[in-house]
């Protein structure tokens, strides 16, 4: 299955991106905390002369040790990494903290100057890791589209915080070619690749691999099936997803799958491995 997809789209906002730069202060690289290696995007680690903050996004979906694992391996000099909730009613407040505190030099110099020091940041990431509902946090009420969907934003936009603070918030952003499958499929599962372009059934039969790698448990859960889940067609009939003449419909059963684990029905599980590289 052909995993690439960037559009023109991608390619016009990475070079907007790149353009934007010089007018920020420091970067939030949003990141999905299922797949939080797999979602970052190779193209941005030249943006990397900005203080940045790592944010896991979708901790909720998670695995809370992976995450912590994360978070303490992304962590460096001029870079920060903290976890959250974006959808959580005041949960990217410790973000506007760590911008405060990575950009404290300036507003520091601005206060001596008698000058009100407006923080900007950018914030990036793959498509579907949840930049706009993060912004959209941040101002405390509906300021982006949203959608739990790739593509939903197609253009970059300013948005005001306060008087004090605005974020640049840019489209979801893949890189042109693939080299590690293993990443490609993960952002797939993920949702971070348009499902339009993806052969479902084939998605949801590597995905089950994956699981079942992880812990054979977690369809058993799910499916109540004692004989364990190996195929669409076995959740087709753990489901009762018929065809006429009582063959399993793997189709539908494919989506069901990608649905409950994007959803969070399988429990809280992260994709990606823990290795000493970040």
């Amino acid at each position: 299955m052909i995993l690439s997809w960037y559009p023109g789209h991608m390619a016009k906002s990475m070079r907007s991106i790149e353009e934007n730069l010089k007018r920020v202060d420091i970067i939030f690289y949003v990141l999905d905390a299922r797949a939080p290696l797999s979602s970052r995007n190779p193209q941005f680690d030249r943006l990397a002369d900005k203080p940045v903050v790592y944010v896991l996004n979708k901790t909720d979906l998670a695995d809370p040790a992976a995450t912590a694992y994360f978070i303490s391996r992304l962590r460096g000099p001029s870079r920060s990494a903290l976890s959250l909730n974006a959808t959580a009613s005041g949960a990217s407040a410790a973000l506007a903290a760590e911008a405060v505190r990575l950009c404290g030099d300036k507003l520091e110099r601005s206060r001596q100057k008698g000058i009100r020091a407006i923080v900007r940041a950018m914030v990036i990431g793959v498509p579907n890791c949840g930049k706009s509902t993060l912004i959209n946090n941040l101002a405390g009420r509906a300021k982006t589209v949203t959608g739990n969907r790739a593509g939903v934003t197609r253009g970059t936009q300013w948005v005001r915080i306060n008087n004090y603070f605005e974020v640049l918030d840019t489209p979801g952003t893949l890189y042109p070619k693939f080299t590690d499958e293993a990443a490609a499929y993960n952002l797939a599962f993920i949702g971070s690749i348009k499902d339009e372009v993806l052969d479902s059934f084939e998605l949801a039969t590597k995905l089950i691999s994956k699981l079942n790698a992880l812990s054979p448990e977690i369809l058993r859960r799910r499916y109540l099936s004692e004989a364990g889940i190996s195929s669409p067609a076995d959740i087709a009939r753990a489901k009762g997803l018929l065809l006429k003449g009582g063959l399993p419909d793997e189709e539908r059963a494919s989506a069901a799958l990608l649905d409950d684990f994007r959803k969070g029905r399988l429990g809280r599980i992260t994709l990606d491995e823990q290795r000493e590289t970040v």
